[in-house]
């Protein structure tokens, strides 16, 4: 991938009020932070709050040089105008409901999302565009959506081109099937679990194709050193055995006086496939946290312990 990006990312999602309101003063801190962090690479999509996570983006990267670092964000969902009010909860994010998402891979969709981005960025390119979340949609974004992208980067409108998904069967296909240079693989690979493991990731490696591993926290399941009685799992409630699984993982870290959250992010870089983790911040403080758990290493023996207590398998890379 001719984009190069630093192992820790930015993720806009929770600036774009994602489960509850963030204010401006609060999004921006977040930014700042990664930025004095030393992130050069942030990403957003249309979907975060119904653009106001690109906005906010923009905003808080708008007086640093464009050229000092590498923005992605995503297309396939095409907000509308809407005047039907309420909020847009139900979607995850508290923000009135001013837009509706209309799902459109096809080649115009593309263009018309991506342009609208660029204006809500306030920026006149992005570095990485992802097709975001086609589950349902394989025939018009492989045909259509893809194309299109391949279009933009000849053009030298975008820089690299992928998709960002929560599995890996289909990102799979498309590193198979199409030219696609990266893909932002979404709790599919992390320490509670690595059904990317066996077929994805060796194919990736096989094909030259990066990953950048995003919701490593596995829905917040892993974001706490403890692990809550509530916890989420792919965006519902946690079922018991994956709580459990994820309170004796938590317990092998306590052991090793290594909080869980320091261990859940650095695990996936331990994988030669895999060229970022990127994290979701609100605030300032939880960004300088996260920082801090990338930057401070884990030690070699925690490894081996979750592999003693059959938390790790032996052929799962570590740091």
């Amino acid at each position: 991938m001719k984009v190069s990006l630093t192992r820790l990312g930015f993720g806009a999602a929770p600036i774009g009020n994602l489960y509850g309101e963030v204010s401006d003063e609060e999004a921006h801190a977040a930014v700042d932070a990664a930025w004095d962090s030393g992130v050069r690479y942030f990403d957003t999509a249309p979907h975060y709050g119904l653009g106001l996570s690109e906005r906010r983006l923009g905003s808080a990267l708008g007086g640093r040089p464009r050229s000092g670092y590498v923005l992605s964000t995503k297309v396939g969902r095409v907000l509308e105008p809407f005047d039907g009010g309420g909020d847009d909860l139900a979607n995850g994010f508290a923000v009135p409901a001013s837009s509706r998402r209309v799902w459109d891979f096809s080649a115009d969709g593309v263009r018309r999302s991506l342009e609208s981005s660029l204006e809500r960025l306030g920026t006149d390119h992005v570095d990485v565009v992802y097709l975001h979340d086609p589950d349902e949609h394989w025939e018009v974004a492989a045909r259509q959506g893809i194309p299109a992208l391949v279009d933009l980067r000849e053009q030298g409108v975008v820089g690299a081109i992928g998709v960002g998904m929560n599995q890996w069967e289909m990102p799979a296909r498309f590193v198979r099937e199409t030219d696609v240079d990266v893909v932002m693989l979404a709790g599919r690979y992390t320490l509670l679990e690595q059904a990317a493991l066996p077929e994805f990731l060796p194919l990736c490696l096989e094909r030259g194709v990066s990953v950048v591993a995003a919701g490593v926290f596995n829905s917040g399941l892993l974001s706490r050193p403890e692990v809550p009685d509530d916890a989420k799992y792919d965006y519902a409630d946690a079922p018991a055995e994956v709580v459990d699984r994820a309170r004796r993982i938590a317990a092998v870290c306590g052991e090793h006086g290594v909080a869980l959250p320091r261990v859940a992010i650095q695990f996936a870089l331990g994988h030669p496939a895999v060229v970022s983790v990127v994290i979701g911040s609100r605030t300032g403080e939880q960004m300088r946290s996260n920082a801090a758990d990338f930057a401070d290493p884990v030690p070699a023996a925690l490894w081996s312990s979750l592999r003693d207590r059959g938390l790790l398998d032996a052929e799962v890379p570590v740091p």
